[in-house]
């Protein structure tokens, strides 16, 4: 079974997150109705099942609560692939949304690395800090161990534009994370 449930308690936020990678379940309570939203997105468009239940700091702002999302969402991602043999590997996914177009790659190489091209036209989407998206996927992937190219080429509305790279980024997930019933995709022979 290709899941985890991993929880994360600091001084500035609580984080329990329950991810499966064959789908299940999604109900997402962060504090942050935005947000909510894109990890919504996220999720449907990765065929993941994912519940996240995360108390934080909002008091102060946002940034702890959607970091330290990113960070236990990627230890679940890490776990749950457990040694990463028989999935396809690579995904890349081209997503426009109205006048926004965005792009992901994903490598679940076991080397964490980001890439992110995208800058926004507004400070704030509701509650959430457009400067958090390039945060968030950063505490992901180096969490998750993925490699992971995010680009928006263009666009005008901050919210198409966050909102199309979540959905870009799940759907490539889904693509890598997919079964290939073949053995480890690396000449090393493990993927790490």
């Amino acid at each position: 079974m290709r899941s985890s449930e991993q929880v994360r308690c600091t001084k500035e936020t609580h984080v329990t997150i329950r991810l499966d990678l064959d789908g299940g379940e999604i109900a997402i309570h962060t504090g942050i109705g935005f947000f909510d939203h894109m990890l919504t997105a996220f999720a449907m468009h990765g065929g993941l099942g994912l519940e996240a239940e995360v108390q934080g700091d909002l008091d102060v702002d946002c940034h702890h609560t959607i970091e330290d999302t990113g960070i236990v969402l990627g230890r679940a991602f890490c776990e749950a692939l457990g040694d990463k043999s028989g999935i396809a590997r690579y995904g890349s996914f081209l997503l426009p949304m109205d006048e926004t177009l965005a792009s992901a790659a994903v490598d679940v190489s076991g080397r964490p690395y980001l890439v992110f091209n995208a800058s926004f036209p507004e400070e704030r989407v509701g509650g959430f800090d457009t400067c958090m998206c390039g945060e968030f996927f950063r505490a992901f992937a180096m969490n998750a161990g993925i490699t992971l190219h995010l680009n928006v080429p263009y666009g005008g509305n901050s919210h198409h534009q966050i909102e199309a790279l979540f959905k870009a980024a799940g759907h490539a997930l889904r693509q890598a994370v997919a079964k290939t019933g073949a053995g480890t995709l690396s000449t090393k022979g493990t993927l790490e």
